[in-house]
């Protein structure tokens, strides 16, 4: 369901990106498989409905520090409604989830030598 354009505006600027708590995969899983998990995620992402230009701008966005990553979702129009990036809206009141394992490392991550 679309967000009304007065909690679309509501929201704007409230939310600041941060860091996600830390989180624990059920399976501990090694880097590799996670960046697995990642690429298919963004490769489907797109599927789920919103904007490929929304899509590309958080897929951008994780991969950057918290300050460029705020400019990111900012230029883009992002309006985050969790702080971590795990929900956020675009200005059409679009819903875009993002699952943690793309957003940071799990807790039980595997070493690889």
């Amino acid at each position: 369901m679309p967000l009304k354009h007065g909690y679309i505006n509501q929201l704007r600027n409230v939310k600041k990106i941060r860091k996600p708590k830390p989180w624990k995969q059920p399976q501990p899983i090694t880097k590799s498989q996670l960046e697995q998990m990642r690429e298919e995620f963004w490769d489907t992402a797109p599927h789920y409905g919103g904007s490929k230009e929304i899509w590309d701008a958080l897929k951008a966005a994780t991969k950057q520090d918290l300050t460029f990553a705020q400019a990111i979702v900012d230029s883009a129009g992002v309006i985050v409604q969790s702080a971590d990036l795990t929900i956020c809206y675009d200005e059409r009141g679009a819903k875009y989830e993002l699952p943690k394992y793309v957003l940071s490392e799990p807790t039980n991550l595997i070493r690889e030598i």
